[in-house]
């Protein structure tokens, strides 16, 4: 059985050539449009102490040779993030990033273990600012591309109407008839066997074993996030907190936080923060992550101890982190995410194309 051939073969390339050169035209849009207003691009560095501290996100590890010959550990980032929150701690006011991030143990349709991600952040404005930057930008990203429509998997959205905008405990009280926030003390304690029931009663499987994390999860996995983002974008806001992984607490109700995901034809294109600067919270939030991490996977990450002392400086803000690919695929139409990355990470030996 002959394998198929490679992305740089001619044949293959020239049927690439026409999304990848929309990928293009795409970045150089979102660029002008920054710049236009005032943001300034910057080019975080993607050697970093930690690669970020969420449980469920997976770094590529190296190390760095000092003179003396002794060894450091570094990662590559998963996100600019903490980069770019320390640049807003040292006074710049509206800053973007458009380049590459890495995730381990990623790789399909829609992942790829190196992609492209855009980052923004306002100082001194809510996150509601950048739920219109991304009805903005998601127009945007259809102009260029030439297209009337976003497509993934036979699922459409319109990119020129307005997104709807949806809570969770809306989400999943449409979606699976769960009552979410009755799990939810406004102190942040969950009631696991509370949520386990209504799983239960909603026809959603559970394990003994299951935390109130992974409840969460499963129900957003197999009921809520297929349900959005159809006929038009979907803003899901107001995440409960023991989810609000870098947002500050809602001061309308503490059992939420400022968090919102933009979705598209069912995926997940962007995650927004109202950012947190409360450093000890920020620390606590940074523990309980990685105790989760070493619970399920057997490691943890360090804490960047620098960027917790930014934190304490950094101005109030909002910022978001966008995938880039997966917005240039709803806008080509591509069917997996390397169809429109230029130079695709190798296969691993023994699999085949993501699908």
């Amino acid at each position: 059985m002959t394998s198929a051939s490679p992305w740089w073969a001619p044949h293959v390339h020239a049927d690439r050539r026409p999304r990848l050169m929309a990928r293009n035209r795409i970045a150089a849009a979102l660029r002008a449009w920054f710049s236009a207003r005032d943001f300034v691009e910057v080019d975080a560095a993607i050697l970093q102490v930690s690669p970020g501290n969420e449980a469920h996100l997976s770094a590529f590890a190296t190390q760095a040779i000092a003179p003396d010959g002794t060894a450091h550990p570094l990662y590559l980032h998963t996100s600019p993030e903490f980069a770019c929150k320390k640049l807003l701690a040292a006074g710049e006011p509206r800053l973007f990033s458009l380049g590459p991030v890495y995730r381990n143990r990623e790789r399909g349709a829609l992942h790829h273990p190196e992609f492209t991600m855009l980052e923004w952040y306002r100082a001194g404005e809510t996150y509601d600012s950048l739920m219109h930057d991304c009805a903005v930008l998601l127009r945007l990203a259809a102009e260029t591309a030439g297209a009337t429509t976003f497509s993934w998997r036979g699922v459409e959205a319109d990119p020129f109407a307005e997104p709807e905008r949806l809570s969770v405990a809306e989400a999943f009280d449409r979606h699976a008839g769960i009552d979410l926030l009755a799990s939810v003390a406004p102190n942040g304690d969950t009631d696991r066997t509370g949520l386990a029931a209504a799983l239960g009663n909603a026809g959603i499987r559970t394990a003994p074993d299951d935390t109130w994390a992974d409840l969460f999860s499963r129900v957003m996995v197999e009921r809520v996030e297929p349900a959005l983002g159809r006929g038009r974008a979907t803003i899901l806001c107001e995440y409960p907190i023991p989810e609000a992984a870098l947002a500050r607490p809602s001061p309308a109700d503490p059992r939420v936080a400022e968090r919102f995901e933009l979705y598209a034809c069912g995926v997940e294109l962007a995650n927004a923060f109202g950012e947190l600067t409360d450093a000890d919270e920020q620390r606590r939030r940074f523990c309980a992550e990685m105790d989760e991490k070493e619970r399920v996977y057997g490691e943890r990450y360090p804490v960047d101890e620098d960027f917790l002392g930014a934190l304490g400086q950094m101005p109030e803000a909002s910022g978001i982190a966008l995938g880039f690919d997966r917005l240039v695929m709803l806008a080509t139409g591509a069917r997996r995410i390397e169809d429109v990355i230029w130079t695709p990470v190798a296969e691993y030996p023994g699999t085949g194309p993501a699908r």
